[in-house]
């Protein structure tokens, strides 16, 4: 079976080598998911979110298929502050400690105008934000995922966010603020898979309809 017809893309462009070339370029893309903890009213503020055990054993998990971690300023910050070892103040329990383990370790992308370096093996992502992230895409590999409100809006602008993961907590927080709040289109989802945790948290992960 030509890669034309188990695309369901067979017509008169399939049949030249560059049109091929071009699916099979397109396919061979990592994807960048995004995952991010919401109350039951929509609020994403993370100070009003719990973490248990099987939370952060289903982040670490989330960590284990990608290759990077893609983060703005405020984002890379909290993470650092909360998980680097030498700047670490605070104890935690041992069950976080798999998931801190996997964060400290793996390579991070900082999109930020306003830092001049960054060194928790991570490198900083400058210029036209689309063309930086279709380059990080394109290299071999298991998939990025993002964290954080901001940077999320910005990328869901521009079509790059290929999974969207909401773990929804049986809370109500009374207050926002609200995910890609801001967005000029509305993005049609399509679930993919629901996980119901232990604490009533239901991870609910959703892909574009293209």
């Amino acid at each position: 079976m030509t890669l034309a017809a188990r695309t369901g893309l067979e017509c008169s462009q399939c049949r030249t080598s560059d049109h091929v070339a071009a699916l099979r370029y397109a396919y061979a893309m990592r994807p960048l998911r995004y995952s991010i903890n919401i109350t039951l009213d929509g609020c994403c503020d993370h100070r009003a979110m719990f973490a248990d055990e099987e939370l952060h054993r289903h982040a670490a998990e989330n960590l284990a298929q990608a290759d990077a971690l893609l983060f703005g300023r405020v984002t890379y910050e909290m993470m650092e502050a909360a998980f680097r070892p030498p700047t670490r103040t605070v104890a935690r329990p041992d069950w976080m400690e798999p998931f801190a383990q996997s964060i400290d370790a793996a390579k991070k992308y900082v999109v930020s105008r306003t830092m001049d370096r960054v060194d928790w093996n991570a490198e900083l992502v400058r210029g036209d934000l689309g063309k930086a992230v279709q380059q990080l895409k394109r290299e071999s590999g298991k998939g990025l995922l993002v964290g954080g409100v901001k940077l999320p809006l910005a990328l869901a602008e521009l079509g790059l966010i290929d999974e969207y993961e909401f773990l929804v907590q049986p809370r109500l927080a009374g207050h926002g603020p609200t995910l890609f709040a801001g967005l000029s289109k509305r993005v049609d989802l399509k679930l993919v898979s629901r996980l119901e945790l232990a604490s009533g948290v239901v991870s609910m992960r959703y892909e574009p309809r293209r």
